[in-house]
Parts: structure tokens; C-alpha cells; sequence
């Protein structure tokens, strides 16, 4: 069994205000932990990066940069992609196997979007899936409630649904202490 940790979209463009209010806010210092843990182990890391496509997004130009907190080493393949999934259109699925990779780790953001619809393809791709629920986020944008009735959600409310539909199916959603085996602080 070899694990491969895949961080997803942990860019500068997400702390633009246009997002809204956004749940767990140590979300990049918790995928920074997982990041150290993989780098001391030499186990593999793929940095994934959205490239948006539209126009004025806050994930294109400077607000693509991959945050400093969790910024790939120049060994560390970057996986640059402009859709959910950060299998579509790129070579993840091949780079993982290549690696001999059986089981992920997937962090990042935001949780109902690419990082679900990552999980899911890993999934079915017939990878072993951890998600490190506490080192992912939501933001009040993802609250859309158009098409309904439906109040909106609060971003913790968004974030614990998306987990919940991953959990046990697609994944196992696990804290980044107990990836870590460390106790949880205080």
C-alpha cells in the first residue's frame, strides 16, 4: 500500500472577499501538518491548482498561486486543472499509479465542489479515499438557493452535508489528528 496526499486548491483566490464567509478557518494550517507529515515520510504530494476560465474569477492570475502555507517544493508536482475533478483533462490518475499509489489523502477546497467531486472520481478509480474533513472548507457562496425554497445554509452547515454524502461511500472522513495519530489539543 503506498499513500499519496492530493491538496486541492488551497490558493491565494480564496481569500478574496466574493467567497463570503467561509467554516474552519485552520483548514490551510491542518492541510499544512498533512503536507509536513508526507514530505518527513517521503511519501508522494501532488499540489492540484484551479485555472479558472472565467472571466474576473478570483482563481486566475495572482489569486491561482498556491498559498504560502502549503506551497509545493520544486519536486512536487503542481497539477493545474479548470474543472471539479482534478482527474479530468489531467494526468493525476496516470502520475498516482505510476507511483504505485493505492490510497489518498485529499484536503483543500472548497469542500462541495472540487473537493467532493474529486473524491469521488478517486473513488471510483478505485483508489482507497481518506478525506481529512478538517482540512477542507466551505464559503457562504456555495449557499445558493435559487432553484428552491430552501433557507440557505451556513457554511459549516454546507461543509458537514458535502462530508456526510462522501463519508462511507466514496470515502472515509477522518480528522487530521487521527490521520496523524496524534491526540487532539486541548
Amino acid at each position: 500500500m503506498t499513500k499519496a496526499l492530493i491538496l486541492i486548491d488551497i490558493q491565494t483566490g480564496f481569500d478574496a472577499p466574493f467567497w463570503g464567509a467561509r467554516n474552519n478557518p485552520d483548514a490551510e494550517t491542518k492541510a499544512a501538518r498533512l503536507l509536513a507529515h508526507f514530505r518527513a515520510q517521503s511519501l508522494p504530494i501532488f499540489h492540484v491548482k484551479h485555472l479558472s476560465t472565467e472571466a474576473g474569477s478570483p482563481l486566475a492570475g495572482a489569486g491561482a498561486q498556491i498559498k504560502p502555507i502549503v506551497a509545493p517544493l520544486p519536486d512536487e508536482p503542481v497539477i493545474a486543472k479548470s474543472v471539479n475533478s482534478a482527474f479530468i483533462g489531467t494526468d493525476l490518475d496516470a502520475r498516482l499509479r505510476a507511483k504505485g499509489v493505492t490510497d489518498v489523502i485529499i484536503c483543500g477546497l472548497t469542500t462541495p465542489h472540487c473537493v467532493s467531486t474529486t473524491t469521488r472520481m478517486a473513488a471510483n478509480l478505485g483508489y482507497h479515499v481518506t478525506l481529512a474533513h478538517d482540512a477542507c472548507a466551505s464559503f457562504a457562496i456555495n449557499a445558493n438557493t435559487s432553484w428552491s425554497q430552501a433557507p440557505a445554509m451556513t457554511p459549516a452547515q454546507i461543509h458537514d452535508t458535502a462530508v456526510s454524502h462522501l463519508h462511507g461511500e466514496f470515502a472515509t472522513a477522518e480528522s487530521v489528528d487521527d490521520i496523524l495519530g496524534t491526540p487532539i489539543a486541548p
